[in-house]
């Protein structure tokens, strides 16, 4: 639970810096379920861009850069910025790029610079003791952001409304896709594209600027 001297962002980074102290650099470290799962969002992401050549990249809330090494063994050419609010995470993400070129990692809750796609995958999906309303508003934030950071476009993913209620976690966020296609139509784009179509409890938002 957040007490009254925390910010939002400092109970997220506790919670992942949490995980990644505990399951290191897999998928368990940034809280999903596997590495298959972990792919399948990547691609549904990577919609958003030319199959081949990404150009320039942001991808926040990073992890320790597993979206980095899905371009590479996807052989998709881009020059790729991971963010991150975790310290831990970035020390992790920078030590596995160490030799990579293209890829670069900052601590910080944005960007720092202005790229073709920005790009976010599950940092809306938990929310430790953190109000419904305070987590919206904070999802909208990100949003802001992000389309701010973004030339070309940007694309996010949820965990689903629809999800069947017995399996609903009290501490993640369930968003409304309908509500947030119409937030982002209305507030971003006319070119936007909804994907519920694909094996998980989720769904992923691609918005064409």
């Amino acid at each position: 639970m957040p007490n009254s001297e925390e910010s939002l962002f400092d109970v997220v980074e506790r919670y992942y810096s949490d995980k990644i102290r505990a399951h290191g650099a897999t998928p368990s470290g940034v809280d999903w379920n596997g590495a298959d799962s972990q792919r399948l969002r990547f691609t549904q992401l990577l919609k958003l861009t030319d199959e081949q050549l990404v150009g320039t990249l942001n991808d926040v809330g990073c992890g320790y850069g597993a979206l980095c090494d899905f371009l590479l063994e996807t052989h998709r050419e881009a020059d790729y910025l991971g963010i991150d609010i975790s310290e831990e995470m970035i020390a992790i993400a920078q030590k596995l790029h160490a030799k990579s070129g293209h890829c670069r990692f900052i601590v910080s809750p944005q960007p720092d610079r202005i790229a073709d796609y920005t790009v976010a995958s599950g940092i809306f999906n938990v929310r430790p003791g953190i109000d419904e309303l305070s987590w919206r508003n904070h999802i909208n934030g990100v949003l802001d952001s992000m389309r701010e950071s973004s030339m070309k476009g940007f694309g996010f993913n949820c965990l689903t409304l629809y999800s069947d209620p017995e399996r609903r976690r009290d501490y993640l966020h369930y968003a409304d896709p309908c509500e947030l296609f119409k937030f982002c139509k209305e507030r971003y784009s006319r070119n936007v594209a909804l994907l519920h179509d694909y094996e998980l409890y989720e769904f992923t938002i691609l918005v064409r600027l």
